[in-house]
């Protein structure tokens, strides 16, 4: 009953759209009616979050996006034999109506976002067997321990899933390679992985050829398994104990359905995130499209496959030969062929694993590139519109998240337009400064106001632009090789697992220093002609406050190249679980607050009169644990007091494979508080705050960047994860022979 309320609503709501679009009205009058209409707007989107009123929302800004359409059609392009101002002009419009037409499609996608809630699951004879298959490929050991630990440690009847390592690592190709350096690696990568499969228990399997990347690793460990439902985890997504328990039952509920996906949920923020100082507070980039897209394409049955944190249905990867891999993205394409095929897909809102970003910059661009261009190859070879068995919503669907990558031609073309008036006198963009305010400032405020309803908890004014174009600077050419060559791509590993011990530029930081410096150099041009030129005054004022904000993101984004450094070290997950630690023969209970499989932030409980002593042998004690955890305990040695009272410590845990089942206990028998902490970060920023937040980064981090170019070198402070572990077993062995 609700929903047809609704629908009726955004329909009556939409019938006042045609009666005014068209309608020719001066400047004046648009000003006041479109002032007027966003006014109505702001006052529905402030005060009806969920109800029925949104459509009318949705309805209302669609007003204004269309009457600034039509105004921008008729009245503002160029003249055709103008051919110099024309042909710029009409790249510029189409950019805007490629923004309008994402506009609809974005809000039918998530015009109304699903919940789900977690069915029960039959009795445990009833319930499906499972291969839990962990694709690796460079991944260390000290990874790899956490999550196959984890996976091994998950609530379901032991005789009903096996873990799966599959090691792409060390396959037969790198083990027989003629560089010896990489057939070595192999070979010492395959002993260390099948040991450390043999300690916790699960099992390790690899291939011949590294034929087809991820989905081919995959499908390898398909042939060799016989399990109903196949989980997968990627290397570093460790999950919590109830996973399965969270995500099989779906599929007792519907014999079509192939997936159940669940969030990325990252331990570590992301170099953006890391950069600007502003992971404790702010939504990362990934909340977005997990707590809100996925949900609206649930709503259409097009939520889909993203790598890892799901669970899917073996006959239904059977019938399609098992996981896609003509593109490089071959989560979203399996997830496209098993949609036309008929097979549904289920999306839970609820972060069940715990995982690493990109540590740099760099990892995060080519990360990024990857996804693109794995899409744009999934519209140029499979193209929704014209895929056979999918249903209209399920192409708009999909097309929405294909299109989206699109994102860096528009982005280029909103940062140059500007600079063709101010530089070189093209008029690509015919209107008055009162033509402007009337029509493309509403457009502009009604779109925000809109854009900040429906993602305001997951993504503050502002930040949209400042991801997109700092992935632009390098996604425009990635775009334009797929285009010339769709089936080019090939896949890459995403680089993680570096630390980073020094503030210092990114090896990418050249491009962003350039822009900035042109910019500003524009700005010069156009503050110099609004002197000269009165004549021109409008037009210089319209595009020089257009390259002043490009100017502001241009500047904001010289914080992010300035890559600060991180102390994290793996996955490390906020906590509340009590434990306790023996050391000198005393058992001393004990808080822990923070915890990676290599350290613990602990807390003395109340009442508590011993004081530790840096330096002194300890054991982290579980409480109660599980019957599978054979080793209730691991060696660690006490750091130092983090505070002056002397109630928490940090803890130096030292564990063998034997002890990672006891890890994965404390870090991931819940993930509660992490939930809830990200639950805290999304909440929704004032628009002023936001912009001076947005002008102080713009200010300040011109600075930051030459100050960090000046003191190091690039790359001159990072140290992978496998030289840590070196410098920590020398550490191990030196400490034990001490004790």
């Amino acid at each position: 009953m609700f929903r047809l309320t609704s629908l009726a609503l955004w329909m009556l709501s939409s019938i006042a759209i045609f009666a005014f679009v068209l309608q020719p009205v001066g400047a004046d009058v648009q000003l006041v009616v479109a002032g007027l209409t966003i006014a109505f707007l702001f006052l529905i989107t402030r005060f009806d979050r969920k109800g029925p009123m949104r459509y009318v929302a949705l309805a209302t800004a669609s007003i204004i996006v269309l009457r600034y359409a039509y105004w921008r059609t008729t009245s503002t392009l160029p003249p055709i034999d103008d051919f110099m101002s024309f042909v710029p002009g009409i790249v510029l419009y189409l950019a805007e109506m490629f923004c309008m037409v994402m506009f609809f499609i974005s809000v039918f996608v998530v015009s109304d976002p699903i919940e789900r809630k977690t069915p029960a699951l039959p009795a445990d004879e009833d319930l499906p067997t499972i291969d839990v298959f962990v694709p690796s490929y460079n991944e260390s050991a000290e990874i790899l321990s956490l999550t196959l630990s984890a996976a091994a440690a998950m609530d379901y009847p032991r005789d009903k899933f096996k873990v799966y390592l599959l090691d792409d690592g060390g396959t037969e190709q790198k083990r027989n390679s003629t560089d010896l350096e990489i057939a070595e690696g192999a070979i010492k990568r395959g002993e260390e992985l099948k040991a450390l499969c043999a300690d916790l228990g699960v099992h390790y399997l690899t291939r011949a050829l590294n034929n087809h990347a991820k989905a081919g690793n995959l499908n390898a460990g398909l042939e060799r398994t016989s399990g109903d439902l196949i989980a997968v985890f990627d290397a570093d997504h460790a999950p919590e104990r109830a996973f399965l328990r969270e995500t099989v039952g779906f599929f007792g509920q519907d014999p079509d359905l192939f997936l159940v996906q669940t969030p990325h949920f990252f331990a570590n923020p992301d170099p953006i995130e890391r950069n600007l100082g502003t992971h404790a507070t702010m939504p990362g980039e990934n909340e977005m499209f997990y707590t809100m897209i996925q949900k609206g394409l649930d709503r259409w049955n097009a939520s889909f496959f993203c790598g890892s944190a799901a669970v899917l249905r073996r006959e239904a990867l059977e019938e399609v030969g098992g996981f896609s891999g003509i593109t490089i993205t071959e989560d979203c394409e399996t997830a496209l062929e098993l949609h036309s095929r008929g097979w549904n897909s289920v999306y839970v809102d609820k972060p069940l694993i715990t995982g690493l970003q990109p540590e740099t910059f760099t990892s995060f661009i080519g990360q990024r590139s990857r996804w693109c261009r794995g899409m744009i190859q999934i519209l140029l070879l499979k193209n929704p519109i014209f895929k056979q068995g999918l249903t209209l919503a399920q192409r708009i669907s999909y097309l929405s998240s294909c299109f989206f990558w699109m994102f860096p031609f528009v982005r280029a073309t909103f940062l140059v337009a500007p600079l063709l008036f101010i530089l070189f006198n093209l008029k690509i963009f015919n209107a008055s400064a009162e033509d402007f305010l009337a029509y493309t400032v509403t457009y502009l405020a009604a779109s925000e106001i809109l854009r900040n309803y429906l993602y305001g908890r997951m993504r503050w004014p502002w930040i949209s632009e400042l991801y997109e174009y700092v992935q632009s600077v390098f996604l425009v050419r990635a775009i334009v090789s797929v285009l010339l060559n769709p089936r080019k791509p090939t896949f890459n590993v995403t680089d993680k697992g570096v630390l980073l011990t020094q503030r210092q530029l990114s090896n990418l930081a050249w491009p962003f220093f350039a822009i900035f410096a042109g910019l500003g150099l524009v700005l010069a041009v156009a503050i110099y002609r609004y002197q000269t030129e009165p004549a021109l005054g409008d037009l210089i004022l319209i595009t020089g406050a257009w390259n002043i904000l490009n100017l502001v993101i241009a500047g904001a984004a010289l914080g992010i190249v300035t890559e600060q450094p991180s102390d994290v070290d793996g996955i490390s997950l906020p906590l509340a679980r009590k434990a306790e630690l023996e050391v000198s023969g005393q058992m001393v209970p004990v808080t822990i607050r923070q915890m990676s499989s290599n350290r613990a932030l602990i807390e003395l409980g109340k009442g508590t009169a011993t004081a530790l002593r840096s330096g002194d042998y300890a054991r982290l004690v579980l409480i109660d644990p599980p019957a599978d955890v054979i080793i209730p305990s691991i060696p660690a040695f006490v750091g130092k007091p983090v505070n002056h009272d002397q109630r928490s410590y940090t803890i130096e845990l030292e564990p063998e494979p034997q002890h990672f089942a006891a890890i994965s206990t404390l870090m991931l028998s819940d993930l509660d508080v992490a939930r809830a902490i990200r639950s805290g970060r999304q909440h929704r920023r004032n628009y002023v705050v936001a912009l001076f937040t947005l002008m102080r980064w713009a200010i300040t981090s011109p600075f930051a960047a030459i100050s960090a170019g000046l003191s190091s070198k690039p790359e001159g402070g990072r140290i992978s994860r496998r030289r840590r572990q070196v410098a920590n077993a020398e550490k191990t062995t030196t400490i034990a022979k001490a004790a």
